[in-house]
């Protein structure tokens, strides 16, 4: 499979901070949620798309891993990408690092397409596909 990276800037405001000075964990948690919805928007397959097909994102497993805090008014980047699809389930990175490439936080995924008439995963379309940058699926062996 081959796939698109997607990057996200950000500057860290006063509202994305907690009473310690760096940004909370459930924070981090919105900011990878927003830089997601650029993502799909930007390839097309935003709110209106999901309205119209009755289909969108759903996020099953989320792991995250802390490599040292962020704090007020740094400018970050988040790299979202696939790393892989297989039947109705994917698999996502997404990585929050500054100008330099120093990782904060690296989020893993899993992720499938959410059919909300039938209320139940759904195989990906490709317009879904296209949606998270996949431009390749591999055949399997």
């Amino acid at each position: 499979m081959t796939n698109r990276i997607h990057e996200y800037p950000l500057l860290i405001l006063e509202r994305h901070l907690d009473t310690f000075g760096h940004v909370n964990n459930a924070t981090y948690l919105e900011l990878f949620e927003e830089a997601r919805w650029d993502w799909i928007q930007r390839n097309g397959y935003g709110l209106d798309e999901i309205r119209r097909r009755s289909q969108g994102p759903t996020i099953l497993e989320i792991h995250l891993r802390f490599k040292r805090e962020v704090r007020n008014r740094e400018r970050v980047v988040i790299q979202s990408f696939v790393d892989s699809y297989e039947g109705k389930i994917g698999k996502m990175t997404q990585r929050m690092a500054d100008a330099a490439g120093d990782l904060y936080c690296e989020a893993k995924m899993v992720f499938g397409l959410f059919d909300l008439t039938a209320r139940r995963l759904v195989l990906p379309t490709p317009e879904w596909l296209a949606g998270v940058g996949v431009t390749q699926a591999v055949p399997a062996p």
